[in-house]
């Protein structure tokens, strides 16, 4: 069967949508920054190139190579010729690869990179509710307790919780260029109105930010609570405070993805709904 693998653009988009959506919940970032960015690549935050695999005039294969370097995927089929095409067309470094898990274990051999030990490397499970079946923690009805929106005075502290997240979560080494990215990640979720924090008496004790948004489906990421605070439900409460907060807005679904081995945050999660869907993953090269 011959294969066709080009760059995709404006004309499509319509067919690039359809594909994805078959692949909705595992395509979050990319149907989201698409909405966002659009599909013309001028190197603007949210924006990438993006290249096709066609089968029989079929799209069957996706990746995307954004503005900061990491690769998105969505390649059931001819996963290696879409990322090769999608490098070559950027002109960028590849800086990480997120996607299917089974996709980004895959993808390291096309980049040569399979037997070099990765910056970073976590393979998690995919969960996903809908808002329907959403379950209240007690914590949000106690008297004390709030979920909001952030506000402007919120930004150093946004900022603080957003590299102690980075350096516990995804390992990234303390400097100012990661204090940098920190501020535009949370000045953007900011300003879009996706960044909750939960208070207890006044005071933040959770975060939660939506990392990829569409009309009707959310994805969750970036939740933190200081380590001085866990325990006492804060995590589960503010993502759940997030996602009341939206369910009148014409939200109906949200997922979100955690690694395979932190099992408080997944028992936190499935306490408020989640279930889990399928594996998802990242690494940093």
């Amino acid at each position: 069967m011959s294969v066709l693998v080009r760059k995709l653009g404006p004309e499509d988009r319509a067919t690039l949508d359809a594909f994805l959506l078959e692949h909705a919940d595992s395509s979050l970032f990319l149907r989201s920054n698409l909405l966002a960015g659009g599909i013309v690549d001028e190197g603007r935050p949210l924006q990438a190139t993006y290249a096709g695999a066609f089968e029989e005039g079929a799209l069957v294969g996706v990746a995307a190579h954004c503005w900061n370097g990491n690769m998105l995927l969505q390649a059931p089929r001819c996963l290696g010729e879409v990322v090769r095409a999608a490098m070559a067309l950027s002109g960028r470094t590849v800086h990480g690869v997120v996607g299917p898990w089974a996709q980004v274990c895959a993808v390291r051999g096309a980049l040569g990179v399979a037997d070099t030990p990765p910056a970073f490397e976590s393979q998690d499970e995919l969960f996903a509710v809908a808002l329907a079946d959403l379950v209240r923690p007690r914590v949000l009805d106690e008297p004390d307790v709030r979920c909001r929106t952030t506000r402007d005075d919120d930004m150093d502290l946004l900022v603080r919780w957003r590299v102690a997240y980075a350096i516990e979560t995804l390992h990234a080494r303390p400097g100012d260029p990661m204090y940098d990215e920190a501020r535009a990640d949370m000045e953007r979720h900011h300003a879009s109105g996706g960044a909750f924090l939960l208070e207890r008496a006044g005071s933040p004790v959770s975060v939660t930010t939506f990392n990829a948004r569409l009309p009707d489906v959310v994805q969750i990421g970036g939740v933190f609570t200081p380590p001085e605070l866990r325990g006492r439900g804060y995590a589960r409460a503010v993502v759940a405070g997030q996602l009341i907060a939206v369910a009148g807005s014409g939200v109906r679904r949200a997922v979100l993805f955690t690694g395979r081995d932190n099992l408080p945050a997944q028992r936190a999660y499935t306490s408020i709904g989640f279930r889990r869907i399928g594996d998802y993953g990242l690494v940093r090269l």
